[in-house]
């Protein structure tokens, strides 16, 4: 074994272990959801407690979303006509405005790119009673809408991301493109989304993790139960049943979506967090 492999091996085998002890540790409260939805309740509040269960009581996923006050299959689906509007709207309106920023040269882009910054640290409960005020003269309260219109003006964040990969093409496709008689509407459509679809990957998992598990806004807009996403009804499950195991269930459930598209995008996802920061 030559030096430079000894040293590659005295330096990659304490990193390794350290994310493999780092990942046990992340991984610790999902397993527990897991096992205790498979729980029998006589074994719920046991002590000391157990990870896994003496009998594996399959049955719980079958009645626990039974036993729910709005069949769970409403739940999906309020939560899938928010999501992907949303995830639409916050992926093209977002690669729209990025663009703009990064490729168009015009008189205050610099001084706007930051106002449009600046919003990503104003705090959301400065905005709740005003976008309130708004949604309800508007009569959207109780419908999807005060979830789903905001995403049309842009998502800063992702506008921030975009802008750092549209930022890192070549000025030469661009010129390319001019030269066969293409306008600005075309290099964005034809040259630059193309290119773009790691960062918008990213942006679409983004968009879809984080408004799936949004539970503040429906909690003020949606009066209706069967209006409720599965955030807003698991959080309500819990307060209505003693049956711990059923809300593990339900939990489980609600994450597996998210779960699910992290490892069906996974390859844009890590491609995507490494070449938005490309340039700035």
């Amino acid at each position: 074994m030559n030096a430079r492999l000894r040293r590659r091996l005295l330096v990659g085998i304490p990193t390794y272990l350290l994310l493999i002890l780092g990942a046990c540790v992340i991984l610790v409260p999902f397993v527990w959801m897991l096992t205790t939805s498979l729980k029998p309740h006589s074994e719920i509040f046991i002590y000391p407690p157990r990870l896994f269960p003496r009998v594996w009581y399959w049955r719980n996923w079958i009645e626990a979303p039974s036993s729910s006050y709005v069949p769970l299959l409403i739940y999906v689906r309020n939560s899938l006509i928010i999501c992907v509007p949303v995830v639409v709207a916050d992926v093209l309106v977002s690669a729209l405005v990025a663009f703009g920023f990064a490729r168009i040269q015009f008189r205050g882009a610099r001084p706007l790119f930051f106002v449009l910054l600046s919003t990503m640290m104003l705090p959301g409960q400065v905005t709740m009673i005003p976008m309130f005020i708004i949604f309800s003269r508007l009569g959207w309260v109780n419908t999807f809408l005060p979830m789903i219109v905001p995403a049309f003006f842009g998502w800063p964040y992702a506008v921030f991301l975009l802008r750092q990969f549209f930022a890192s093409i070549s000025d030469q496709l661009d010129d390319a493109a001019r030269i066969d008689g293409c306008g600005i509407p075309g290099i964005f459509w034809y040259i630059h989304l193309p290119l773009a679809q790691p960062a918008l990957g990213i942006v679409a998992i983004f968009s879809f993790t984080g408004m799936w598990s949004e539970y503040f806004r429906p909690l003020i807009y949606l009066r209706d139960t069967a209006l409720w996403p599965m955030s807003l009804a698991v959080q309500t499950y819990m307060g209505r049943t003693s049956r711990w195991e059923y809300v593990m269930v339900m939990s489980a459930l609600t994450s597996l979506p998210p779960v699910m598209l992290f490892f069906l995008a996974q390859r844009s996802y890590v491609q995507g967090i490494v070449i938005t920061g490309v340039k700035g």
